[in-house]
């Protein structure tokens, strides 16, 4: 099996349930309006609903005109105003996608297309004021604006319940959808026309939605009693991806200013890649825009076969490509890319590093001079476990039914596997990160690992030993929601409950204390751990707060740090490898799906003896 087609495996079939696990139930039933929400935006007059939890909540505000037509691959425009009253009631369709596990309780087919293009809607939770007592003025809140996950292809902000955090903690949060895929992130020439904006022409029509809704978030948050100029950017694995390319986006300057970075990571595209055919001499990804095109005309039966696909399109001239690509359904396009599998993940070159949207150098050498990005007080995390989450699902070191994972069937590889694909993961996604920036802006950089791990035994099945502190499993606890549906048994025992929920109630107050000054610092009451800046170069100077419940040793400092390349030296070097085909698996890993390793750092590591493992096999199944 081809690496990359293992590594797609992985990651469809879990994220879907991530979102499932990490995050909450989906849409419930719309209730009544509550007169008391009526506010007055700068497009019209909205109104909302009264939670069952007692906050305000506005469902489905448009933030932008719906990206259609001619729109599609362009930069977002302002949204229309609109006469009357805008009932925010009901949440907006999701953007264009697979459908997940989900699907069927929806209706749907798991794999199939769902969702739709008009999706630039946006969602307001805030604590329940009558008209005349929203705050005003130094009294306004802290806005969250949350960035879903998803790998950038799937992902929903209608399962992100932000009414508990919103009330407990007085703040306002805001979720929002944004173009995903190749809807979000597509690079062509042809649609580089003479009209084009330098955002149109860049390519990242998804980023700019973020930062549309930005742009919103400034112009109409203090009707909600929002803090324009406190506005905090969080997201976990691809929206914590997405908080950093806030960061590095100019066109982001001053629209925020806070960023928490939950499981992110930072990968931006050349133009090469975005663009140019796979076997062109400066290679395109297999995912290109060029290689996307000749999938479609073979399919479309322009062309009997790729040579024939490229003859073609080299006879079309740019405006031709542009209306061919822009005549498709949303659903005809999508339909050429391989994500019809559980959770509907794919893969597509993203954030091409156009020098407008995106600067062209690279992002860590970005982030490690002044003016090379927009510096904010930052938060960087990752969990102790992240991988553990796609292992359950794909390892042959677990034993799984119909799919489902039983138990693990060999507890030192499995081990060794997620403990070195997390340490690397951390060691990129945070610590790397964090040095760049705490060089830059010094001490208003602070990092956590998250290490609960206290999932239930039920049968056969052991999930703390499975999944133990996976990817996204700290998203509930940032939400304050534990009740998950189907999921919560697997995850969350009743008779630890005091536990995590005393563990939620500190992570809350501090992202909720970060949101408010800037710095985590004893949490929103006073009462936590002091959280430190990420320290100095010495060996010794606190790093990281480590997130436990009481059980698995409380909340702590951490000087614990390391760089990508020491974890690569790490598997060389560890004994409890027993061969270099075990510590190649490992590698793999890197090179294929985190990508934190290059291809000819694979080739070289052991003084070549990854060699006997391509990068196209998987050692274990020699």
């Amino acid at each position: 099996m081809p690496s990359r087609f293992y590594h797609a495996l992985v990651l469809i079939a879990a994220t879907g349930i991530a979102a499932t696990l990490a995050c909450g139930r989906g849409e419930s039933p719309s209730p009544p309006a509550d007169p008391s929400s009526k506010r007055l935006l700068q497009q019209g007059e909205v109104v909302g609903i009264a939670s069952e939890e007692g906050a305000h909540v506005w469902r489905g505000i448009p933030f932008a005109k719906p990206p259609l037509g001619d729109l599609r691959w362009r930069a977002p425009q302002p949204p229309e105003p609109w006469t009357g009253t805008l009932d925010a009631v009901s949440f907006a369709s999701p953007c264009v996608q697979f459908a997940g596990p989900g699907a069927i309780a929806r209706g749907e087919r798991p794999g199939g297309p769902t969702g739709s293009e008009d999706c630039l809607y946006l969602n307001v939770y805030a604590p329940r004021f009558e008209p005349q007592a929203v705050p005003r003025g130094e009294k306004r809140l802290p806005v969250m604006f949350w960035i879903h996950g998803g790998g950038n292809s799937i992902g929903d902000a209608r399962i992100y319940d932000a009414g508990r955090i919103a009330l407990g903690q007085q703040v306002i949060v805001v979720t929002v959808q944004y173009r995903l895929g190749v809807f979000g992130w597509f690079s062509h020439r042809s649609l580089r026309d003479e009209g084009a904006t330098a955002d149109d022409r860049s390519g990242s029509y998804g980023t700019l939605d973020l930062v549309r809704a930005l742009h919103w978030v400034r112009e109409n948050i203090p009707a909600f009693g929002g803090d324009p100029k406190r506005v905090t950017v969080f997201g976990e694995s691809a929206g914590g991806r997405n908080t950093l390319s806030m960061l590095l986006s100019p066109r982001a300057r001053g629209l925020f200013h806070r960023a928490i970075v939950q499981s992110g990571g930072i990968r931006t595209s050349t133009t090469a890649r975005a663009e140019h055919f796979a076997d062109a001499p400066e290679p395109g990804d297999e995912w290109s825009s060029g290689e996307v095109l000749l999938k479609l005309l073979i399919r479309d039966g322009e062309a009997a076969d790729r040579e024939g696909a490229k003859a073609r399109l080299a006879a079309m001239s740019d405006a031709e490509v542009a209306g061919y690509l822009r005549g498709k359904s949303a659903y005809q396009v999508l339909s050429v890319y391989e994500g019809n599998l559980l959770g509907g993940m794919y893969f597509f070159p993203q954030m091409r590093r156009d020098g407008a949207v995106f600067p062209e150098e690279d992002p860590i050498d970005a982030l490690a001079h002044p003016g090379g990005y927009n510096r904010v007080p930052v938060i960087l995390g990752s969990n102790r476990d992240e991988n553990k989450l796609f292992m359950a699902f794909a390892s042959p070191y677990v034993t799984r039914l119909f799919g489902m994972p039983l138990w693990v069937n060999d507890e030192r590889l499995y081990d060794l596997g997620a403990e070195y694909g997390a340490l690397i993961w951390k060691a990129a996604g945070v610590d790397q990160l964090a040095a760049a920036m705490r060089g830059v802006q010094g001490p208003s950089v602070f990092a956590y690992r998250f290490d609960w791990d206290e999932e239930p035994k039920l049968l056969w099945s052991d999930y703390s030993k499975l999944f133990g502190a996976a990817h996204g499993l700290e998203v509930p606890f940032v939400f304050g929601h534990f009740d998950l549906g189907w999921a919560t048994r697997f995850l969350f025992d009743e008779e630890k409950r005091e536990g995590y929920e005393n563990l939620s109630k500190s992570m809350m107050s501090y992202w909720a204390e970060f949101a408010y000054t800037g710095d985590p610092g004893r949490g929103r009451d006073g009462r936590e751990l002091r959280w430190t800046a990420w320290g100095d170069s010495s060996a010794g100077a606190a790093k990281f707060i480590v997130f436990d419940s009481e059980e698995g040793g409380g909340l702590r400092m951490s000087s614990e740090s390391v760089t990508p390349e020491e974890v690569i030296e790490r598997v060389s070097a560890d004994p409890r490898f027993e061969s270099w085909r075990e510590r190649c698996e490992v590698y793999q890993g890197f090179v294929s799906w985190i990508e934190r390793m290059s291809e000819d750092r694979y080739q070289s590591v052991g003084e070549g003896a990854c060699r006997a493992y391509p990068i196209d096999e998987y050692p274990w199944e020699e």
